[in-house]
């Protein structure tokens, strides 16, 4: 959209008790609400305060600045983008080339992040021939670095991506651009990471956090990139620890700005993924709910990660028509869906499906970290295939990429894989040693879905080993863990064959039936199971139909009678 926004007759300000009520001011008067309320973060305040100063009084460049930024923040891009472009013309009739190559190449940079190479490419292209008329080096030359720093990351050449990004930061920080030497910084850090160099990166991106965190003021879009890029850098290489304090932090800005629409779901997205890890299932999967919601609202290209977010919580909580329906929007939006499609195959015992699907993913795959994230589902595949050479192939490759790149969370991946494989080749003492390391580092990670899971192989190991007590405990420990987060697919894998679901109940009516014996509530059995009660009321329905009784004594008892319990 171009020009002005249309404007209503008057603006509209929100009072102490949440009441609207119209302004009419002199233009000065607004237009020092404006800056005000951008100061304050108020984005739909500062976006009505603007657009009636504009109603009597051309804004100058700096103010259009804020007013696109203000846009940008409510998610309005298209607007944002044609602001920022009068602000460029601004500069430029006021002969201050140098402002203007900068907007040039933040407005570059707005549209390449939409995926609109031309227009990018154009807006580069105009503040490059700004600045190579300028006598010197100014800011504005480092801001036209950071295109040739993507386009290095595009030809995956990080280390020259990287020193690129270097010189723009050197070059922020020589003219005091604190927004350039952010997102230049950030930008080394993250190229650096990418290129193996972790120590390094990450220390950079811990710079580039400390110069959003430290109260010198940024543009707040800025401050949003920065957020957002160290967070998936850190997750990337499974820095969980940093992930999470940074997630923290995103998460608190945000809440700081109500009006804000920008970064949301990309936030919710990041929330989910820890609340994920930490085994807060239930409001995971609300907050990948929502990112989804918003990043369809403001037609964010990264909606397909949202939906694949909430297709694996789905997988994990046993709602499998649900998750297959979520892969496949996160698909149709443009996100690959594996390994958790692959995955979802094997819950549903289609193993052929799921080797096919993963080793077609693996194929197509070059990037050792973006490896490192399907292997461990690779193994997993291959050893329910009974092949195990297949498995070890993929564990060993896993185990050398935890050795590259040092991350607790790949040593536990990668120790575990090891102790799976070990396990199917019956060498259940050496399985042990790994399992047994994985769990220590899962627990240090508050990964209990992770420490379920490698609880159950340990199980698995004592009992092969001739130790059942010690087998029934971590059997015992595995059960409860699942149970707690809700993962009714494992929790029925640990079932033993003459216990499993008869009389036409499913897993889950079983886990219901066995509570409603211990003489649990449905609000006992719907927090046990992390369900709500109205779901639990449904369960006992048609337990009581599939069982032919009529109440919960009736079901009880046909549960000790059939050993059900």
């Amino acid at each position: 959209m171009c020009g002005r926004p249309l404007l209503a007759a008057s603006v509209t300000r929100r009072e102490n008790d949440g009441d609207v009520v119209t302004d009419s001011v002199q233009p000065s008067e607004q237009l020092e609400r404006a800056r005000e309320a951008y100061a304050n973060r108020l984005w739909l305040d500062a976006h009505d305060a603007y657009a009636r100063a504009e109603l009597e009084t051309a804004l100058g460049a700096e103010d259009l600045e804020r007013y696109g930024v203000g846009l940008l923040m409510l998610g309005r891009d298209d607007e944002a983008n044609a602001v920022h472009e009068r602000a460029y013309h601004r500069y430029l009739e006021r002969g201050e080339p140098v402002q203007a190559a900068r907007a040039a190449a933040l407005i570059g940079m707005n549209f390449a992040s939409r995926g609109a190479v031309g227009p990018a490419s154009g807006w580069f292209a105009s503040g490059q021939r700004l600045v190579d008329q300028l006598p010197a080096e100014t800011a504005a030359h480092g801001y036209l670095l950071l295109p040739r720093v993507f386009h290095s990351e595009t030809a995956e050449e990080f280390e020259q991506a990287a020193a690129v990004a270097g010189e723009a930061a050197a070059i922020g920080q020589r003219h005091g651009d604190r927004d350039l030497f952010a997102l230049a910084l950030h930008a080394q850090g993250h190229m650096l990471v990418e290129a193996g160099r972790l120590d390094d990166g990450l220390a950079l991106l811990d710079e580039a956090m400390v110069a959003v965190t430290s109260g010198v003021e940024l543009t707040p879009f800025v401050v949003g990139i920065v957020y957002c890029g160290v967070i998936l850098a850190c997750q990337a290489v499974f820095e969980v620890g940093r992930a999470r304090e940074w997630t923290n932090a995103l998460a608190h800005w945000v809440e700081q700005q109500p009006d804000l629409v920008a970064f949301t779901g990309r936030c919710l997205v990041h929330r989910a993924e820890i609340m994920q890890l930490s085994g807060s299932w239930t409001a995971a999967l609300e907050e990948a709910r929502l990112a989804c919601g918003r990043f369809l609202e403001t037609k964010n290209p990264a909606a397909g990660l949202a939906y694949y977010r909430y297709a694996e919580l789905l997988r994990l909580l046993g709602e499998f028509e649900a998750a297959e329906e979520a892969y496949r929007e996160a698909s149709r939006l443009g996100w690959e869906p594996q390994p958790g499609l692959a995955q979802l195959r094997l819950a549903q015992g289609r193993v052929d499906a799921a080797l096919a699907a993963i080793r077609r993913a693996g194929a197509e795959l070059h990037e050792p970290l973006k490896r490192a994230a399907l292997l461990p589902a690779h193994v997993e595949i291959a050893l329910a295939a009974e092949l195990v050479d297949e498995a070890r192939t993929a564990s060993a490759e896993l185990s050398a990429l935890a050795a590259r790149f040092t991350s607790g969370m790949l040593a536990a991946m990668a120790a575990h894989a090891r102790g799976a494989v070990a396990l199917a080749d019956g060498d259940a003492r050496a399985a042990l040693v790994d399992l047994r390391e994985a769990h220590r580092i899962w627990l240090e990670l508050d990964a209990p879905y992770e420490v379920a899971r490698t609880r159950a192989l340990i199980a698995r190991a004592c009992s092969t080993l001739g130790d059942e007590e010690a087998a029934a405990l971590e059997l015992e420990a595995a059960r409860d863990g699942f149970r707690r987060l809700g993962a009714a697919p494992d929790l029925h894998c640990l079932e033993p064959p003459a216990a499993r679901p008869t009389h036409g109940l499913s897993p889950r009516e079983l886990e219901v039936l066995r509570l409603v014996a211990e003489g649990r509530s449905n609000r006992q059995i719907a927090a046990t199971l992390v369900i709500s009660e109205h779901t639990v009321a449904r369960h006992l329905q048609n337990i009581y139909a599939k069982l032919r009784v009529a109440s919960r004594a009736g079901a009880t008892a046909f549960a000790f009678e059939h050993d059900l319990v």
